[in-house]
């Protein structure tokens, strides 16, 4: 049995004419009539009850036409789905953002995909390390990853969104929170609080380069895996921190934020996924993220 035998019969059935359903399907009457009584012979039952007027369904075709409807228009929303899901509409993803991006990015990203692309079931993971967001790539456990170069493993596809220049989260009750701008020679006596060392953060790296760039051995007070725990300590005055600028949308009472000068340092934003991943869905997002930069 073809779909098309379905489609003839339910729009005899509900024409209740074969003239008008022949019409209807842009066909002539005969070869109508004939796939009709094809499919009766292959169901071996009277599916219509012809007269010169009019169609009239059989008890069996009664039943019939249920089911036939309900078969097309299953066949119909598979269709549907499966052009929704050709074209990147229907899937699911989970975004892991490094933190910085975590309060500065995800926001707007959340709202800008919900509206985008409705049907795509998002998930997010913030506060990631670098070292962690490449291991769940990996894994699968996420998809997509916001994160700080650099990335060595060459199974993944690394985009550079943007440049975040670097600034100095400081107590406000701190001499260091007078000043305008901040350099790196300002911060020699001061006890800083850096990213964890033994998880591999990018940002550690990054601090201990600034200082030994600078002929300086960084004090460092503290070692934490958190951006929001990093800022919760400056703000309970325990050191200072060297930071992206985007952390400064993580606004709390006791912490100000400065710019660092001298030399104007920056990181980079990147987009990662496992770069032999070319689902619709998945090309999407990454295209709607890269018009957010």
């Amino acid at each position: 049995m073809e779909l098309r035998q379905l489609r003839y019969f339910v729009a005899v059935a509900e024409e209740r004419h074969f003239g008008r359903a022949a019409v209807r399907l842009h066909m002539a009457q005969p070869p109508l009539s004939q796939a009709i009584r094809r499919l009766e012979e292959e169901l071996g039952v009277e599916l219509l009850h012809r007269t010169t007027r009019r169609v009239e369904l059989s008890d069996a075709g009664t039943v019939y036409l249920g089911r036939a409807r309900a078969i097309l228009a299953g066949v119909d929303d598979a269709g549907h789905l499966a052009r929704r899901v050709a074209a990147g509409a229907v899937g699911h993803l989970t975004i892991g953002c490094v933190g910085s991006a975590t309060y500065s990015l995800l926001p707007a990203l959340a709202r800008r995909l919900a509206v985008e692309l409705p049907g795509v079931d998002f998930s997010f993971r913030g506060e990631m390390l670098v070292p962690d967001q490449v291991r769940a790539l990996l894994a699968g456990e996420v998809d997509v990853a916001l994160l700080r170069p650099p990335v060595a493993d060459t199974s993944l596809a690394v985009t550079t969104l943007r440049r975040d220049r670097l600034v100095v989260a400081v107590p406000s009750d701190s001499p260091l929170a007078q000043r305008a701008q901040i350099r790196v020679g300002d911060l020699q006596d001061a006890g800083l609080i850096v990213h964890s060392a033994g998880r591999r953060s990018v940002m550690y790296d990054v601090v201990l380069r600034l200082f030994r760039d600078a002929g300086l051995e960084p004090r460092i007070r503290h070692e934490v895996g958190e951006t929001s725990t990093l800022i919760t300590l400056v703000a309970a005055g325990l050191g200072v921190a060297v930071v992206p600028e985007p952390v400064t949308a993580l606004a709390l009472d006791g912490v100000v934020y400065r710019r660092l000068v001298r030399p104007a340092e920056t990181v980079e934003l990147a987009l990662a996924h496992r770069a032999e991943r070319n689902e619709p869905h998945l090309v999407r997002t990454v295209e709607l993220i890269r018009g957010l930069m």
